[in-house]
């Protein structure tokens, strides 16, 4: 069992400096032998996953910040570039050309579905009288549609994690998730049963929460999905600050611990099993994926 592991010091600084002997791994809650260790940094195979029914704010706010995702990325790296609203769309398949990146962030156009509406967001209704609509006899706010949430989240975490699966086991895999963490009731594909997938292919999910997800309490699936794959979650409010954390995302995702146990004293009756990381050293942040399943070793 592989398990990826980045470290922290409350500063949320990271720490490259830990010998093996300083981490102990539990499955199941039994202490396991770390078989091999490593700090070396691994190549990336990366999904770049984009909300693209951002609120006009955030839409803008990413907009202007995209060509900052390619800078993060090397000659060994290897990216595709997916947008999603109801369903994925591929805008780039994987390549290790970085100037192709950035040629294709350069010329997305996020929101662009919205014909004269710039950057996406609701549409205004027709003529409306006591907060209903003369046409439908809908109830309007303002004047403006309220539409339905349409965002298929979960599906589209699926479908990078089904790109991401044959990719080397050579090489670190993760969706670099931008999102507001809304996410319609309509999905394929539940959260545990994206989870299962990503944990079955050791995916990472990298989620940078923009717009008003913090506050809203939408970023709750965007850490769920971090936490669960052994990622992190980053939070900005403008595209200067989303700037500077695409670089720790690459960075934090090239740079982890890698750990290696045979899994011992488990019982193999159950497909899901945990998996603790601590660390001997005091005060310090430890983050890995926090299981993994039986029928996905391979």
């Amino acid at each position: 069992m592989i398990v990826p592991v980045t470290v922290k010091n409350r500063d949320g600084a990271l720490i490259g400096d830990l010998q093996q002997t300083e981490f102990r791994v539990f499955c199941d809650n039994v202490e396991q032998q770390v078989i091999y260790f490593t700090s070396d940094p691994y190549p990336l195979s990366a999904v770049v996953l984009i909300d693209n029914d951002l609120s006009i704010k955030s839409a803008q706010q990413v907009q202007k910040s995209l060509t900052a995702i390619s800078g993060g990325f090397g000659p060994n790296d290897e990216v595709a570039l997916v947008t999603y609203e109801e369903f994925p769309n591929t805008v780039a398949d994987f390549s290790f050309n970085n100037d192709q990146l950035f040629t294709k962030l350069k010329r997305l156009d996020l929101g662009s579905r919205y014909p004269g509406s710039p950057l996406g967001g609701p549409l205004t209704s027709g003529a409306t009288a006591n907060g209903r609509s003369l046409e439908t006899g809908a109830p309007t706010t303002g004047g403006i549609q309220q539409p339905k949430e349409s965002k298929n989240l979960d599906d589209a975490v699926y479908a990078a994690g089904e790109m991401l699966k044959g990719r080397g086991r050579d090489r670190r895999k993760i969706i670099f998730l931008i999102s507001d963490g809304n996410n319609s009731h309509e999905n394929s594909h539940s959260l545990d049963q994206t989870v299962q997938l990503l944990l079955k292919y050791d995916i990472s999910v990298y989620s940078i929460s923009v717009g008003h997800a913090l506050l809203q309490k939408q970023s709750t699936r965007l850490e769920k999905y971090a936490t669960a794959t052994g990622g992190d979650t980053f939070y900005s409010s403008n595209d200067r600050g989303l700037e500077n954390l695409y670089a720790s995302v690459t960075e934090q995702a090239r740079n982890q611990y890698t750990l290696t146990f045979q899994p011992q004293d488990t019982d193999r009756t159950k497909d899901y099993h945990s998996i603790e990381v601590r660390v001997r050293r005091p005060d310090l942040d430890v983050s890995a994926r926090q299981g993994y399943y039986q029928s996905g070793l391979h």
